[in-house]
């Protein structure tokens, strides 16, 4: 399972994801994000029957928006999710500096 699956431009939902095996200590974090998605709800309804079919069970830790200028590598994570509430930014962050490794990424708790 890969830690980030993001657009690669624009501006669109994410969510910040919980996955754990069933009765297991062990957990990861991983990160959804998609204009596809109308609302955060969406993107974990697709993932969440996905990762059951792998053994993991999920639970939906918030969610905000990304804004993803690939030409200028930068990422920028911000506001919130009405139905999740706020992801921790931070965490989002940390996650997606392992994968974009010479990117800028900043968050704030700035709602645009």
């Amino acid at each position: 399972v890969r830690d980030v699956e993001i657009d690669s431009e624009g501006t669109f939902k994410y969510i910040l994801v919980r996955l754990q095996r069933p009765g297991g200590a062990e957990q990861r974090h991983i990160v959804r994000g998609t204009k596809a998605a109308e609302f955060h709800n969406h993107i974990f309804e697709k993932l969440n029957p996905e990762m059951e079919k792998l053994g993991y069970e999920c639970k939906c830790l918030g969610g905000g928006k990304i804004d993803h200028k690939s030409k200028d590598k930068k990422i920028r994570v911000f506001g919130l999710s009405t139905g999740y509430g706020k992801a921790d930014h931070s965490v989002t962050v940390e996650i997606l500096k392992k994968v974009y490794t010479d990117y800028e990424i900043t968050w704030s708790d700035d709602k645009k």
